[in-house]
């Protein structure tokens, strides 16, 4: 329990926050002219000094907006007055006693985050209410009457009320009350009661006990870590609860103070502990914490501990964040964010480390092997002892800076971890890594030892770059440390995404995820250069930030640093085209119709070779699996696995497959066999499609499709829609088929919104009877198939009633929530571009909008109302932005050219994905 109950002393200019010895005057007074009555003009003055003093510390936080140790002290000083004045009120005026007995005196103690003095301006009072013994009826009057105050003033407390021998019972059971008396001060009242509360803890509770405080509160850590997503570099992170969050200081605090009594952090440096340096970081990062949480509180008018979207760019501002080139404000400030959340997990391995050793030494084998310890094996001059290898000196890393890099080339081929007080070692002396030993070849070959390692990379480089060896080494990975992309698709840091990129490709290499990327763990063993491909792994978002287009930027690098790594030209220039073109392979499976030959030819034209084809298919796979949780799905996975195919089949050939004839008749000689017995469908259903649809559809697809209208025209039904889980791609096949009218399009689309799916791919077709056949691929909002039967039947439901006009789909469908709300905290300027070389057939038209209901429904709806006929349509979305992606012609079945028209068509897009269409839509 701390030993000091009056934090006001570092509070500057106190009397401007409350004064005191003022209010309790002017209580006094009141009670003197208003008797009896005097509560309610006493509340009304307790609330003014309250608002008084949160106005002064809002001003104070807004000129020294970083100054977190000083406001959320403030505040603890503003709570412990107005309580003190509280006390005197309710035992001076409300229940006097004369003469008190024994029984009658109380303790009031603050508890928790307020016994630290650490209070944000919406933080809970925790408070406890101690008496020597069973409470007497005068202590449980004054109790209540100050606890209706506290309530009646708009405080939000947290209160206990315990004799000293309950407290200590309930402390020796409980984990949270023992740690929350750790920190308990004396706010006000009888001091006697406090000393001997104090000494009982220190003496019963905490005395022996301290390895078992040590391991409950890293288990409680460690699962808090678990539900808050087990990362530090999350985009929205919890400011107190995430891991290298507040509360992880403060486990730190509560460990070391409970094994040692230290009554502040700055004496963790004198039981050894951190190191002065150390402790000032913990200064530093705790200060930044406790600023941003208050800018948080302040902000939103509650106690709000999650730093979203919206908050991060308001709390950016709020801190005097720039903007810098190639940097956003919130981008900056989100960095400097990580940049300490990285700080606290290395204190807490410091910390930790310091703490085992020193228990270590306290242990003493017992019996047989009395005086008997293991001894460490040596590696390379490295002691490695429990699974971790460790310096042998303080002045290794400074007696020779090239270990710096090969303590963990070693850990990496040994399959160990970097020992803390090692890790501790290598970030103080990371400074050494100078240009001598970045330009020394040895150091070089190493780094790409523990790059392309066999074991685990990605271990290794994560304990680099938590060292601060990474970025000194690569200066440019450094740039790129900690730094966030402020949009909702990216759920990691950029360092942070390129190391689990690196783990991925290892593991794919390892053959541990054959089941998700089998063509990837069967390539990956053909390619050339396997380190070309790791160090383009490494590099493919190093030029982010930066401003302009990072894979330019970041092909740039490549030639600078792949020689330095070692790498021969050819390799260099692999990894530059592979940086230049990684968007590339992802961009055209997802936003083009890769059954159009001319996509297939112009992708081909920029890969040229199966050796490029191979590096830059693994590279995408990591790349898109890497950007966090549930971004890889198997539709994904389809699509890539059809253009690799495609792609693969045209380069070793060097030419078309076949002309257009005969891949009609190939394709329908699969259907054939596909169908059995319904063979014949192929001539008789078959012959009313174009070439075009047996071109685009797959050949399951197509079976599926004959099927449905024969039976349809057996049922003689105007309208048939087929629905069922397409487990190949992930997704539900919706299938329709109906007589063709204008608009048919954007009104199946609306009803399939209604239900509640996502659409992410779409083709039409029309036959010549005059039918149309369209098939939508479609998910739900998590990215799965619709396929619970009512999920099935909503989607039917939703298109039946959209196509016979049932319902009023431009009302409904602007009501319906938007998946993500947060999009709402970017602004996503939307954009149409048109491609006419993209396809010998189509025009090729794409938006870029903000995510929000039926967007798609929308564009098409636009289309529609410009005379466009819609061929095929491909969707994505990108965390706040979609993009979508028609293939289209004019009522003739030629392109649009014109470039009048093309303007014409463009603001009739604009509108339609405009952030002020959605606004009159949902007021309509």
């Amino acid at each position: 329990m701390t030993d000091w109950s009056k934090p006001s002393r570092r509070v500057p200019h106190q009397r401007a926050i409350i004064n005191r010895r003022a209010i309790t005057g002017l209580v006094d007074n009141l009670v003197d002219e208003h008797g009896d009555a005097a509560r309610s003009h006493v509340l009304g003055e307790l609330k003014s000094a309250l608002e008084a003093g949160h106005a002064e510390l809002e001003k104070r936080l807004k000129d020294k907006p970083s100054a977190g140790h000083e406001i959320t002290l403030g505040y603890a000083f503003l709570t412990d007055q107005l309580i003190r004045v509280i006390y005197d009120y309710v035992v001076v005026h409300v229940f006097p006693v004369a003469n008190r007995t024994t029984a009658e005196r109380l303790a009031v103690l603050a508890v928790g985050g307020y016994g630290r003095a650490e209070m944000a301006p919406h933080s809970d009072v925790d408070i406890a209410f101690i008496t020597p013994m069973k409470r007497s009826p005068w202590c449980e009057q004054v109790i209540e009457a100050m606890l209706y105050l506290f309530w009646d003033m708009g405080l939000k407390v947290g209160h206990s009320s315990r004799t000293i021998g309950d407290t200590m019972r309930m402390a020796k059971e409980d984990l949270t009350i023992r740690t929350a008396l750790l920190e308990s001060r004396l706010i006000w009242g009888d001091q006697d009661i406090y000393e001997e509360l104090r000494q009982r803890f220190w003496g019963d509770v905490v005395r022996g006990n301290g390895q078992q405080f040590h391991s409950e509160k890293l288990a409680e850590r460690n699962a808090r870590h678990k539900r808050m997503g087990d990362s530090r570099y999350v985009v929205e992170p919890n400011v107190k609860e995430g891991k290298g969050g507040l509360r992880d200081l403060q486990t730190l605090y509560w460990i070391g103070k409970f094994m040692h009594r230290v009554d502040s952090a700055s004496e963790l440096v004198d039981v050894g502990l951190f190191t002065k340096s150390e402790y000032s970081s913990f200064r530093k990062a705790e200060g930044f914490l406790l600023a941003v949480r208050c800018h948080m509180h302040s902000i939103t008018g509650r106690a709000e501990d999650r730093l979203t979207f919206d908050l991060q760019r308001q709390v950016a501002e709020a801190m005097n964040f720039a903007e810098r080139t190639g940097k956003s404000s919130v981008e900056r400030f989100m960095q400097y964010y990580f940049i300490q959340a990285k700080r606290v997990g290395h204190l807490t391995g410091v910390f930790l480390s310091q703490l085992d050793a020193k228990h270590a030494k306290k242990r003493v084998s017992k019996g047989f092997f009395a005086g008997w310890s293991s001894k460490p094996r040596m590696h390379k001059g490295y002691s490695v002892e429990a699974g971790k290898i460790k310096a042998p000196s303080d002045r290794w890393f400074i007696d020779d800076p090239v270990r710096l890099i090969e303590i963990f080339k070693i850990a990496e081929e040994q399959g160990v971890e970097i020992h803390p007080e090692t890790m501790r070692q290598a970030n103080r002396d990371a400074k050494l890594i100078d240009k001598g030993v970045k330009s020394d070849k040895r150091v070089n070959a190493l780094f790409l030892d523990v790059l392309c390692g066999r074991k685990d990379p990605e271990s290794a480089l994560r304990w680099m770059n938590e060292a601060g060896v990474f970025g000194r080494f690569v200066p440019d990975f450094g740039r790129v440390n900690a730094q966030m992309q402020f949009d909702m698709y990216h759920h990691y840091t950029v360092d942070e995404h390129t190391i689990r990129a690196i783990g991925l490709l290892s593991q794919i290499e390892r053959g541990l995820l054959k089941a998700d990327h089998p063509r990837a763990t069967e390539q990956i063993h053909k390619i050339s250069s396997r380190r070309a491909l790791y160090v383009a792994v490494l590099l493919h978002d190093i030029g982010k930030g930066r401003g302009g287009d990072h894979s330019v930027i970041g092909a740039d690098i490549a030639h600078k640093l792949c020689p330095r790594f070692g790498l021969d030209q050819k390799e260099t220039d692999l990894v530059s085209w592979l940086i230049l073109q990684h968007l590339l392979m992802s961009s055209t499976a997802q936003k083009r119709d890769i059954t159009d030959p001319k996509t297939i030819e112009d992708f081909v034209a920029e890969v040229k070779s199966v050796e490029r084809l191979r590096n830059l298919s693994i590279l995408t796979c990591v790349d898109i699996r890497a950007v966090g949780p549930g971004t890889w799905n198997s539709w994904k996975g389809q699509l890539l696995g059809e253009l690799y195919d495609a792609a693969q089949e045209r380069l070793r050939l060097g030419h078309k497959r076949s002309g257009r004839e005969h891949r009609v008749a190939a394709r329908k000689a699969a259907v054939c066999e596909i169908l059995g017995e319904k063979a014949y469908l192929t001539q008789e259903v078959g012959e009313l499609l174009t070439d075009a649809y047996w071109i685009a559809e797959p050949e399951d697809i197509i079976a599926k499709n004959l099927i449905q209208y024969e039976e349809a025209r057996r049922l003689e039904e105007q309208l048939s829609i087929h629905c069922e889980v397409y487990e190949e791609r992930g997704a539900t096949l919706v299938s329709v088929i109906a007589g063709d009218h204008p608009g048919l399009f954007y009104r199946i689309a609306g009803g399939i919104h209604l239900a509640g799916a996502n659409i992410i791919d779409a083709r039409i077709h029309t036959a010549t009877n005059g039918y149309a056949i369209d098939n939508f691929l479609v998910q739900d909002l998590n990215n799965g198939p619709f396929g619970e039967a009512s999920q099935i039947d909503r989607l039917k439901k939703g298109i039946h009633d959209a196509l016979f006009a049932q319902v009023e789909l431009v009302p409904k469908l602007a009501a319906r929530p938007l998946s993500h709300s947060r999009a709402k905290a970017f602004a996503v300027a939307p954009t149409v571009n048109f491609d006419n070389k993209a396809s010998n057939r189509f025009t090729v038209i794409e938006v870029t909008a903000r995510d929000r209901p039926a967007l798609l429904n929308r564009l098409a709806h636009a289309l529609f109302t410009c005379n466009l006929i819609v061929h095929s349509a491909h969707i994505i979305a990108y965390g706040e932005s979609a993009a979508d992606t028609f293939y289209v012609t004019d009522l003739t079945g030629s392109k649009v050219i014109l470039p009048q028209r093309l303007a014409e068509i463009e603001a009739v897009l604009l509108e339609a994905s405009s952030d002020e269409r959605q606004m009159e839509l949902e007021q309509a």
